[in-house]
């Protein structure tokens, strides 16, 4: 077992200095597509601001930038992502002692065309990420490690991933169980769907005056999700709306969509913000306080 756990991590410690370094030799790199998918965000924010009167390097922007490559890179590829590695291979013993000896549980997927197994995916992946999402505000004890992202007093691109490393885990716990165990996908393209996916997370935040028109009842939107942010909820909705990620159709089906009017100005955050620790480290130490 200890072999395999310095093996994950290496295998993972080796990947992200292949994306860094190499990025030409070893095909798209994450890395610098989050570089690159940022700075194009933050071009139409100081371009096509919404809030005009917020700075180009508004509240917490660097503190954001940091969460996103923490988040992104160096616990979700190295440190989680090889801690799944083990987890799941130590699942796959488990389940064997149990009878089960692998194998996709519904194994016509695998059979699809690619594209619809992609759009199978991609509903599947967005629909839990929505229940799960939803789950970080019903849940006081999720609640107290999600509202670092609601920490936020003014939104731009960079807050989207401005999240505690304990979402990672819950969110791929149950991204895991759904979609590695259960389906199995044989996947070779995610890669670009996680590109979507980030580059309509990083719209959602961002300061600019967004709404897709009609296609609003699907996507996400900056005009849409600048209301999950909101610091006054409303009786109708007490723990929160718009918990869509990618998708807002979810939000609409589900009746938790919410957009009374122009949300550009509203105050963002949640009930004594303003207490709410300000450096990194103590954000992340503060849901485990014993008097949260």
């Amino acid at each position: 077992m200890w072999n395999e756990v310095v093996r994950a991590y290496s295998n993972y410690a080796k990947y992200l200095e292949k994306q860094i370094l190499h990025p030409i030799e070893n095909g798209p790199s994450m890395f610098y597509l989050l570089i690159g998918l940022s700075l194009f965000v933050w071009f139409l924010e100081i371009y096509f601001p919404w809030r005009k009167n917020q700075k180009i390097i508004r509240k917490d922007f660097w503190l954001d930038a940091f969460y996103m490559f923490f988040n992104y890179f160096f616990f979700n590829l190295i440190i989680f992502a090889a801690l799944s590695s083990t987890t799941e291979r130590l699942f796959e013993r488990a389940m064997s002692w149990m009878g089960f000896s692998g194998g996709p549980v519904f194994s016509f997927f695998t059979e699809l065309h690619l594209g619809w197994q992609l759009l199978i995916f991609f509903l599947i992946y967005d629909f839990v990420q929505w229940c799960t999402h939803n789950a970080l505000h019903r849940v006081p004890f999720l609640w107290k490690f999600h509202r670092l992202h609601h920490s936020v007093l003014e939104m731009g691109f960079a807050a989207h991933l401005r999240y505690h490393f304990m979402e990672n885990i819950v969110y791929r716990l149950s991204l895991y169980i759904f979609l590695s165990y259960l389906f199995q996908f044989e996947l070779k393209y995610t890669f670009w769907l996680y590109a979507i996916t980030t580059l309509i997370g990083h719209l959602n935040h961002a300061n600019i005056p967004l709404s897709y028109g009609p296609l609003k009842y699907i996507l996400n939107n900056p005009k849409m999700h600048i209301w999950h942010h909101a610091k006054n909820l409303p009786h109708t909705h007490p723990k929160g709306m718009n918990f869509g990620l990618t998708l807002s159709c979810w939000d609409y089906i589900f009746k938790t969509q919410y957009e009374p009017y122009s949300g550009r100005d509203i105050d963002l955050g949640f009930e004594n913000v303003e207490k709410f620790p300000k450096s990194f480290l103590e954000q992340l130490i503060e849901p485990f306080r014993k008097n949260e």
